[in-house]
């Protein structure tokens, strides 16, 4: 099976063409360096040439709101299209748990558009919804940095392993089109603080780190369980417990 992953440069793209190729699929790696932009259509049209499934896990060069917005919305339209012209089976697309619920977010509000247009698009569809990355706890904690202690939101968190990720979007990728959106998270829900906690200190940073109901969340205010999945018994759980991640970091 021919998949080409959109984003195939990055940290989820990396593992998923992985991953996909040790399966035995030609797994594409499109992305700008390789010479495939969604953004200005560049390069789709040859690249999707004989493509069963695309995942869409392209992210936005700036998380400015109104250029985050545009990219999404432009590459969307652009690669939706592509793919119809293909004859294209599965479009996947990666989104995040509770985007629909963090309306004080640029980032989120322009995910919700892009998961708008992939349903609005007539083509045969499954849209993943992860929580937070572990990697991405590291930029949580400094953006958290209030001088000689750490501020979060009292709000529950449960992230989850890139790799786990990738490896939950190749099976996704396999499988037929849903139609409807997944849930993805790690196998610990737990305090914010907690995980940032524990980040920090497997650093050697013992800082305080507080929870507090008014902290925003890049600017979006979370209630307890704005980032966790909305139906937790139907969510799919990563095996990769933060621990063991932290260990092998």
């Amino acid at each position: 099976m021919k998949i080409v992953v959109m984003g195939g440069s990055g940290l989820i793209g990396r593992h998923l063409t992985a991953e996909l190729s040790r399966q035995g699929h030609e797994a594409i790696a499109a992305s700008p360096s390789s010479g495939v932009n969604a953004l200005t259509g560049e390069g789709l049209a040859d690249v999707l040439n004989g493509a069963d499934v695309v995942v869409d896990v392209s992210n936005s060069p700036s998380f400015e709101d109104a250029a985050v917005l545009d990219f999404f919305e432009r590459s969307g339209r652009n690669l939706l299209a592509a793919e119809r012209e293909a004859g294209v089976k599965h479009h996947v697309a990666l989104s995040i748990v509770g985007t629909d619920r963090l309306e004080g977010n640029g980032y989120f509000r322009a995910k919700v558009a892009q998961e708008r247009l992939i349903r609005d698009s007539g083509m045969p569809f499954t849209i993943v919804r992860a929580t937070q990355f572990f990697e991405f706890v590291a930029t949580i904690a400094e953006a958290s940095i209030d001088g000689g202690r750490l501020v979060v939101p009292d709000a529950d968190f449960q992230p989850i392993a890139a790799i786990d990720v990738a490896a939950a979007l190749a099976d996704v990728a396999l499988a037929p089109p849903r139609n409807a959106m997944i849930e993805i998270a790690g196998p610990e829900r737990l305090p914010f603080r907690d995980f940032v906690a524990r980040h920090i200190a497997a650093g050697g940073d013992h800082r305080e780190v507080q929870a507090d109901r008014a902290a925003l969340y890049f600017g979006a205010a979370l209630e307890t369980g704005s980032l966790v999945p909305e139906h937790a018994s139907a969510a799919r759980l990563g095996p990769m417990r933060f621990e063991s991640w932290l260990s092998a970091a």
